[in-house]
């Protein structure tokens, strides 16, 4: 009743009454009241979305205040020391490298800036799970890099909080809280139980009362230590939880809570092992019966058994998933019983039930800066592990939800002491080593590896959705990240049964994605789980590996490192085991994914680096050391065969595993790891064994054979030689890589370095990606002590971003330094990390260019041999490799058969047997295993070699070899000599020294003895049978096998020398005395280094003559070192030297040799013609393009050169691109010129100053647009408008600033019918051109430039034709009135012909070029008088862009390439033509006026508003444009002339009017009378004193004019006028007119500009254009004044005419007479916005800013450089008739040219019309490079040359033509 009676009252009321009562000491009543309040306000059973309840909490909070202030109040009490701040996926945080302790450390942007970190390894980054800020937190982070807030404790000094103020939260708050758990449980329903499950809709009902918690968190310290206790109160749960015994409701809420906790699997374990019928324990009887149905002994667990069973069954065989392993039993708790004692486990667990809601993660995270709460959080977060990881797992958005967890555990598990604390307390490890476990298990299938039928072991199936999507990924990554604390790995490290665990996870993967060889068709369904493989292992198993290993650096943890060892030892052993392995790998099969192989090989490596272990204690018997290479070894063999195409049935993904095995992320997790532990097998292991199974692996077993032709039953004829080429390589790889025997981290880092640049020149982004680096994130990029950047200085230099005019921006590039080419090159490393087998080659074309420039070699180079690194005493044993018979016997063989010439072999064959040789020659075994050398010789049947050392065996001459050779080989056919006796007895005796070699028996045999030593017979039983009995034998059985005997008689030394002989295909390359002259060349730069003391250093020059070359030089090199360090082969070398017999040429009888013979001439030839036709194409190519350049454009100026005579009546010739035939333009038939329009904004973007304006970063700084050449003539031309005739106000300015037609050209002409059968054939043209053919677009079928019209050529004489050109001698007033009846003379109207059509669609072309708005300017639009002043003012934008062009001067004179490919000539035709059609009414034509004083003006006051615009206010450069195209075609240059002569008269006087109205009245006073003294000398109309006071008194009769700037002219102008400034100003003002006159002159007449000084160009341009006479004073002292000439009216009275014109304005209009007088002609060149140096002031400015239209804040902003509006780009809030912001604000603002700064990307993009393209970045980083996306977040600079060349494309109009890829963009961006 009580609670009714509060309800009505007033809520704030209440609330202070409420808490008046609870602050007294006896409060019972007050309790009991507000507790009955909330009863009735927190009613469950109300809807969530019903307001009331919240509106309730917050009055009763805030205790009657209000609530903003409350929360003011409780901040202030605030002592959070940390920041703490939440975010979400894609906010933009930083990551300072430099103040991180821990890897996943991150900064809010306003801490980081608060921040100093100047100088550090920092980069901005997109959060891609969201996360918090870490500023404060001195366990994550250095407390040099907290930002200034931070810094400070704030703690200290923060009064305590009265407890009053938070009295009613503690009592209103857990009520709140449990109505909110209320509301999840009400809302929640199973995804299987049958209704609609919409959890989405319960979260957004409930968002208002979560976000109030979150309001909550973000009140600071004070609020967040009451929400803890109140989370974690176990009793206040208690009493809540259940609901009250007299309330139903809460009753079944708490059931059906009960209920979710059941169906969420979480049983204990034991019970899941029973049948449902066994007697469950007595309290979990309904546990048992939510199981009983499902069956409980099904698999895993029960609500997935059911599932998925054959959701891809066709992929594996067998029984997908099986009863769960015994070993997760280990700790039943961890899985499956959960028990909540407080709010924050309930809360948590329902976060997790609803899949992890944003708003609830966000409101558990603000928590945390409060310890309290994130330790009770952690542990509860830990206890519901294995809940997550089963929600996870049935998640269909396992991604979002992926990045949500994640979002929680980073900030959890970073923190090594609470991460240490949860292992201690909670077993942290044993729960995510069992999860992770549990979650692999339910993807387990049967291995199909080695004994299909009887394997017991069991991998994961990649092609499962865990796998496959990576749902695996959160809990890996919590894992890594635990290992990542030195406390936590080494408590791992300690506990054996978890190693255990780990090992047994870790098999999973051990022979995952299994490839099987299709041998017969190509595989139907290229499966691409191998990805997904490559993932898990380097995730699951490489990465925690890595983390473990970082702990085992010192020798105090070298137990830890034994354990492993032991550990993965035994794991292996159990995986030969149950995959029945014995001692051959079955056939056509092979697995990537060895993890257990390479944990061992990294601990053993770690061992033997840093701990100082003995590498045989770690190292199993013989036996065991067999099995484990044969699969690695494996490995390298199928690499070799899917390079050599053997694969290529089994689809394109082979090669794909084949790549990503090397790759730079994978490849030290899983091929160095392989050939290290190959390298290990190989030092201990018997070497004639270890070298037969490489070949035999390989198989190339059956080529080692000294005879010319051999039976392979395994290779076809074409794999050989790849094969062969593989296995020698690998041997190489294997003997000489040195990573883990004993090279230094810097070394390492530097070999990886300079391998990776030696195949191209990287940036730093990609190298940094390239270098293989510890994938453990703690450990930085480098281990080693020398830095990354201090490397990448030492082997590379910079080479800076060029800019190629033409386009392609280049990046920074590093390229490696000479003395790296010369010293560092290895290409037995470029092998080993090449991708693409490209790339190696690429490598060796880079060095033999290196070679050839610095001149050590020219020719075409073999890889270079390079010294190896010592190796770590442990391995010494790998040497002996290169000392073995077998080796030797291979290399003998090779030898011969390459000098014979048996097919397959190759020089790459040779370079590696060299190679081989060489390694051999370098690596001596000890010489104290000499005495030994006797007995080893006693069971050695075969005596090829008397011992294994090569140097002996080098010299040692082997006669007489028995091979095994098919019937029809051509060593059959040699006949044994005739018996003569002598012969005979000399033949008998060898035939029982002839060789015998078997590698497959060999092998057999020493396996054999390895295998007795090892154990006893019963194992050696076990062996099976060699395979190659029941070998599949093709029909049409080969020829049988027979044995002959070879005579050889030569030693490897002998067959080097008959090779060198061969390479240099001289007789005797090497004559007798070469060794002793070497020798000697040797010692005398050895003297010449100074004296005995650098006689090494003399040695090591003379062989780095021998470092770089070809095979001959490598011999060379060999043979040297090999007289060097024995006597013996010093002399055998001089004896065979001496000897040099010719060798003998092989036998060419068998028709197999002369195949190859034949093919090697074939080859040839071919190689000849391939030359001669390059050749022959290449020529054409020249005169091609040498016409090509020729083809000037019509107004070509190499006509000038001819005699005038002859030209008189040449027509002018245009050559067709299409048709290729040459003619003139005719009627009929018009030739055209490829022309582009496009609407143009540039030069209404001019301003007055030159200085580009800044873009705004800050509210503070603005843009104002009202200063631009657009704005201003527009409002010029309105101001027009209001007072004078509309048609006379349209022929008196020009428009065309903002969006005129710019027509620009590449020069060529086509006919026009030729050019619409192109258009024709494109529109059927199916390919994707990147242009609209539908809208008139092409390429230039020559020169592919962009283009959309063409304008046709007038028929008729060039332009030179002398008529037009004679100087005339007529007087002025002759011409005057020539021109007059020139004017007056009708146009003919045209005849109907093809050409006049085509003009009418080129004029249709240029209006449709821009939009409407920018052609009507008149009060009716399409008017004629509208439609003249568009034609009209398309001349002018053109001359005044190509003045912009050519540098806003005509100073350079005509060398301006705009000028030689010019089409205005064209253009003033087309529009002449056009314009004709208008008569301009001869009582208005501006030409009498002009030139005639009137009589009297009786009209003037019949018709106030219809007056004409004032000479003086009318525009003389639109003026001259106006005559010239009205007058009859061509016109003569002498009336052209007296039209700018007049015209120029009007332009003077508009200056002296301009001057005056800018003097103080006293000035005008004194120049008005100085003036008037000169008024009357002789020349005074040629004196601008007198004209300049005649125009002042005529103004000042009418006092309106000078009035109004009497005020503001003394602010102006504090200088004095001087006669030279006012001159100056005079030049100023007329110079625009005689620029755009000399240019239109320079266009019709073909006159050549001359070249001049700047302050020379006023002279230099009368003189021209004929105002001026060429005379010898220097022009300086010509006063602009002597250009006038008057017509025969004295030049007074014609002044006086037009200042008339302005005085009897009326009144309204003589305040604007002013404006309009005193008008701007100079304009400086258009500019782009200046940009700030640091990127990283726009994008923070930017990123955030709302967008002015929609008021929200854009997913993609964008800037307009032009303008710096800015704008959403793809937004759909801003769209207008479904156009996005970005395309219409480029229609506005540069007439559908945009240039915009994506600020989320740094990238700028061009709109162009219907297209757009990604132009590229103006912003690079220190290392020159662009950052696209902001991917690296490295601080951008703007790179100024780029920017430069942005705003020279837009100027001058060539994005279309330098860009190459344009897209359309549909009006979407």
């Amino acid at each position: 009743m009580m609670a009714a009676s509060l309800l009505r009252r007033d809520k704030k009321a209440t609330a202070t009454h409420l808490k008046a009562d609870l602050n007294r000491t006896d409060n019972c009543a007050g309790v009991r009241q507000l507790q009955e309040l909330l009863d009735t306000v927190l009613n469950p059973e109300t809807p969530a979305t019903d307001t009331e309840a919240l509106d309730w909490c917050k009055c009763l909070i805030a205790g009657g205040d209000g609530f903003e202030e409350f929360c003011k109040t409780v901040r202030s009490y605030d002592n959070a020391t940390l920041c703490g701040l939440v975010w979400t996926a894609n906010f933009v945080a930083y990551r300072c490298r430099t103040c991180g302790i821990s890897p996943c450390m991150s900064l809010c942007a306003e801490c980081f800036n608060n921040g100093d970190h100047t100088g550090h390894d920092f980069n901005m980054f997109r959060s891609q799970a969201g996360g918090a800020c870490d500023c404060g937190d001195s366990n994550v982070m250095r407390e040099s890099g907290f930002c200034r807030r931070h810094r400070l404790k704030t703690g200290e000094n923060v009064p305590s909080v009265p407890r009053e103020l938070l009295l009613m939260s503690e009592m209103v708050l857990p009520r709140f809280i449990i109505s909110v758990i209320q509301y999840l449980r009400e809302g929640y329903t199973e995804p299987d139980s049958g209704s609609e499950r919409d959890l989405q809709k319960v979260l957004q009902q409930l968002e208002p009362q979560i976000s109030f918690l979150e309001e909550l968190t973000k009140m600071g310290g004070a609020m967040r230590t009451v929400l803890t206790k109140i989370l974690t109160n176990q009793q206040t749960f208690k009493d809540l939880s259940m609901g009250q015994e007299d309330n139903p409701y809460a009753k079944q809420n708490y059931e059906k809570y009960l209920s979710a906790l059941k169906n969420s699997g979480l049983v204990s374990v034991e019970e899941k092992a029973l049948p449902a019928s066994a007697e469950a324990p007595a309290g979990e009887e309904e546990a048992t019966g939510a199981l009983g149905s499902s069956g409980a002994a099904a698999s895993g667990n029960p609500d997935e058994a059911s599932k998925e069973e054959d959701q891809d069954g066709g992929q594996s065989v067998g029984q997908r998933k099986r009863v769960k392993l015994s070993s997760t039993t280990k700790d039943s708790s961890i899985m499956d019983s959960l028990k909540h004692k407080c709010f924050l486990e309930e809360l948590l667990f329902w976060t997790i039930k609803y899949e992890f809601p944003q708003k609830m993660v966000t409101f558990l995270l603000n928590m945390l800066p409060d310890q309290d709460y994130k330790i009770t959080f952690t542990k509860t977060f830990v206890q519901h592990y294995a809940f997550i990881m089963k929600t996870l797992m049935k998640s269909h958005e396992s991604d979002t939800m992926s990045n949500r967890i994640v979002h929680i555990s980073v900030q959890l598990f970073s923190n090594e002491e609470l991460a240490r604390h949860v292992t201690e307390e909670c077993q942290l490890l044993d729960v995510m080593v069992t999860v992770l476990l549990y979650m692999m298990e339910s993807c387990l299938v049967k291995s199909e590896l080695q004994d299909e039928e009887n394997s017991r072991h069991v991998v994961v199936n990649c092609g499962e959705a865990l796998l496959k999507n990576n749902t695996y990924w959160p809990l890996v990554s919590d894992f890594i990240n635990i290992l990542s604390h030195q406390s936590v790995a080494k408590k791992f490290l300690e506990d054996h049964s978890l190693l255990m665990l780990w090992m047994s996870f870790v098999s999973f993967f051990q022979g995952m994605n299994l490839n099987k060889r299709e041998m017969n068709e190509h595989v139907e369904f290229e499966s691409q789980t191998y990805y997904a493989a490559f993932a898990a292992e380097l995730e699951a198993c490489a990465q925690p590996m890595w983390g473990l290993l970082t702990h085992c650096k010192v020798k105090e943890t070298q137990e830890y490192t034994k354990t492993v060892v032991r550990y993965c030892l035994e794991a292996l052993q159990l995986w030969f085991d149950a995959i029945g392995f014995v001692d051959e790998p079955a056939p056509n099969q092979v697995t990537f994914h060895l993890p257990l192989h390479r944990y061992y090989a990294m601990f053993l490596s770690k061992a033997v680096k840093c701990q100082g272990l003995d590498l045989d204690s770690l190292l199993p018997d013989q036996e065991m050391l067999m099995k484990i290479m044969v699969h690695p070894l494996q490995i390298q063999a199928n690499l070799s065969e899917i390079h050599s195409n053997m694969w290529v049935r089994n689809g394109l993904q082979i090669k794909g595993q084949a790549m990503t095995y090397v790759q730079s992320h994978f490849c030290n997790s899983m091929i160095d790891p392989d050939i290290y532990l190959l390298q290990v097998c190989a030092s201990r292991l018997d070497p004639d064994y270890f070298i037969s199974s490489v070949f035999e692996r390989f198989k190339v077993v059956d080529l080692l054979t000294m005879a010319s032709q051999h039976q392979n039953t395994l290779l076809d004829s074409e794999q050989e030689r790849p094969m062969l080429e593989g296995s020698l390589t690998f041997l190489v790889i294997l003997t000489s890589l040195r990573i883990h025997l004993g090279m230094t981290d810097d070394e390492i880092l530097r070999s990886e370095m300079v391998s990776q640049l030696c195949m191209n020149d990287r940036t730093h982004s990609s190298l940094l990606d390239l270098i293989p680096e510890n994938p453990n994130p703690k450990s930085g990029i480098a281990p080693g002590s020398c830095s990354f950047e201090e490397m990448l200085s030492a082997v590379a230099d910079f080479k800076a971003p060029v800019f190629e005019p033409g386009g392609s921006m280049q990046q920074g590039m590093y390229t490696p330094k000479a003395e790296v080419w010369e010293k560092e090159f290895d290409p037995i490393m470029v092998v080993l990390r090449t991708v693409y087998r490209r790339d190696v080659q690429s490598a060796m074309d880079r060095y033999a260019a290196f070679l050839k420039q610095s001149g050590i070699h020219t020719g075409n180079p073999w890889p270079p041999y390079k010294e190896r690194s010592p190796l770590h005493p442990g391995y010494r044993g790998l040497v002996k490799l290169l000392h073995c018979k077998t080796l030797h016997i291979v290399i003998f063989t090779l030898l011969y058969k390459i000098w014979m010439d048996h097919q397959n072999m190759s020089e790459h064959v040779l370079c590696m047997v060299l190679y081989l040789i060489e390694l051999g020659l370098d690596n001596q075994v000890q010489e104290h295993k000499e005495e030994e050398e006797p007995c080893i010789e006693e069971h050695c049947h075969d005596s090829w070699f008397p011992g294994t050392s090569l140097l002996s065996n080098l010299h040692h001459v082997i006669n007489f070899v028995r091979v095994r050779v098919p019937e029809t080989a051509p060593e059959v056919k040699r006949e044994p000599p005739p018996s003569t006796s002598a012969e005979a007895t000399s033949f008998g005796p060898n035939l029982r020294e002839a060789q015998v070699f078997s590698l497959v028996a060999e092998r057999r045999r020493k396996f054999q003895e390895i295998i007795n030593r090892s154990s006893t017979e019963a194992s050696a039983q076990a062996v099976r049978p060699k395979s190659s009995s029941t070998r599949w034998v093709p029909p049409g059985t080969p020829p049988q096998l027979v044995t002959e005997i070879l005579e050889v008689r030569e030693s490897m030394l002998s067959l080097l020398i008959k090779l060198h002989q061969k390479l240099s295909a001289k007789q005797n390359s090497l004559p007798a005395g070469w060794l002793e002259a070497a020798a000697a060349a040797a010692a005398a730069a050895a003297e010449a280094a100074g004296g005995a003391a650098e006689a090494a250093g003399g040695a090591a020059a003379a062989a780095g003559r021998h470092t770089h070359g070809d095979g001959i030089t490598a011999i060379e090199r060999i043979l040297t070192k090999a007289a060097g360090r024995s006597r013996h082969s010093q002399r055998s070398i001089q004896e065979i030297c001496g000897k040099v017999c010719p060798p003998v040429p092989p036998k060419k009888s068998s028709p197999a040799d002369k195949k190859t013979l034949d093919k090697e001439e074939r080859r040839q030839r071919a190689r000849e013609r391939q030359q001669k036709l390059l050749a022959e194409f290449a020529s054409r190519q020249k005169s091609f393009m040498e016409t090509a350049m020729d083809v000037e454009p019509p107004d070509g100026e190499a006509a000038m050169d001819l005699g005038m005579a002859e030209v008189m009546d040449s027509e002018v010739l245009y050559d067709c691109v299409i048709c290729g035939q040459s003619g003139p333009s005719t009627e009929d038939r018009p030739t055209g010129l490829v022309v582009l329009l496009q609407a143009s904004s540039v030069l209404g973007h001019r301003c007055k100053t030159g200085d580009a304006k800044k873009l705004p970063t800050s509210d503070e700084e603005h843009i104002y647009a009202a200063d631009t050449c657009g704005v201003a003539h527009d409002l010029r031309l309105a101001l027009m408008q209001r007072f004078f005739r509309e048609s006379s106000c349209l022929q008196s300015v020009s428009i065309g600033w903002d969006g005129g037609v710019y027509v620009q050209t590449c020069g060529h002409t086509l006919h026009i019918d030729c050019h619409k059968s192109y258009m024709e054939s494109l529109r059927n043209d199916q390919v994707l051109q990147g242009f609209s053919v539908d809208k008139g677009e092409f390429t230039c079928p020559l020169c592919r430039q962009f283009a959309n019209s063409v304008i046709p050529c007038r028929p008729g004489p060039g332009l030179e034709a002398g008529a037009w050109h004679c100087p005339s001698s007529k007087k002025t007033s002759v011409l005057v009135k020539e021109v007059e009846d020139l004017q007056e003379l009708m146009a003919p109207f045209p005849t109907e012909s093809n050409l006049s059509k085509e003009m009418e669609l080129v004029i249709k072309d240029i209006k449709n070029t821009t939009q409407k708005k920018y052609m009507d300017y008149g009060k009716n639009p399409g008017s004629p008088d509208n439609d003249f002043l568009f034609m009209y003012s398309v001349a002018r934008t053109n001359l005044e862009l190509e003045l912009v062009h050519r540098g806003g001067h005509l100073c350079s004179g005509g060398a301006s390439a705009a000028a030689k490919r010019s089409c205005l000539n064209q253009l003033f035709q087309v529009l002449a033509t056009h314009m004709r059609l208008y008569s301009i009414d001869s009582a208005y034509n501006p030409w009498t006026r002009l030139t005639q004083v009137a009589k009297s003006q009786p009209e003037e006051g019949l018709d106030e508003d219809r007056r004409e615009v004032a000479m003086l206010f009318r525009d003389v450069p639109s003026l001259l444009i106006i005559f010239v195209l009205t007058m009859p075609q061509p016109l003569r240059k002498e009336h052209f002339t007296c039209v700018v002569k007049m015209l120029y008269n009007l332009q003077f006087v508009q200056a002296l009017a301009a001057l005056s109205a800018q003097f103080s009245p006293e000035e005008r006073q004194a120049w008005s009378s100085s003036g008037a003294l000169k008024k009357n000398a002789e020349n005074g109309e040629k004196c601008f004193e007198a004209l300049l006071s005649h125009v002042i008194s005529e103004l000042s009769s009418d006092e309106t004019i000078y009035r109004l700037n009497a005020e503001e002219s003394t602010m102006l102008s504090s200088s004095v006028w001087s006669p030279q400034s006012i001159e100056f100003s005079l030049r100023q003002f007329c110079l625009p007119f005689l620029r755009i006159s000399s240019l239109l002159q320079h266009h019709l007449y073909g006159d050549v500009l001359t070249e001049c000084l700047e302050e020379e160009e006023f002279w230099t341009l009368a003189v021209g254009l004929g105002l001026l006479a060429p005379g010898p004073p220097a022009p300086s002292s010509i006063p602009s004044a002597s250009c006038l000439e008057w017509p025969a009216v004295s030049a007074f009275h014609l002044v006086t005419q037009w200042c008339e014109e302005v005085k009897g304005l009326p009144e309204t209009l003589a305040e604007n007479s002013l404006t309009l007088l005193v008008q701007d002609s100079q304009w400086a060149a258009p500019r782009l916005l200046q940009l700030p140096d640091n990127y990283n002031i726009i994008f923070q400015y930017y990123h955030r800013k709302a967008c002015t239209a929609c008021q929200k804040v854009p997913k993609d902003p964008a800037l307009c450089l032009v303008c710096g509006t800015f704008v959403c780009l793809k937004g759909p809030c801003c769209k207008q008739q479904g156009i996005c912001e970005c395309v219409l604000h480029s229609q506005h603002c540069g007439a559908a040219t945009g240039i915009f700064l994506l600020i989320n990307a740094s990238v700028i993009i061009i709109i162009r019309g219907h297209r757009f393209c990604l132009w590229g970045s103006v912003y690079l980083d220190a290392h020159g490079e662009e950052d696209r996306d902001l991917r690296r977040g490295k601080p951008l600079f703007l790179c100024a040359e780029r920017y430069q060349v942005l705003e020279q494309q837009w100027v001058s109009h060539t994005f279309d033509h330098i860009n190459k890829r344009w897209g359309p963009h549909y009006n979407g961006l």
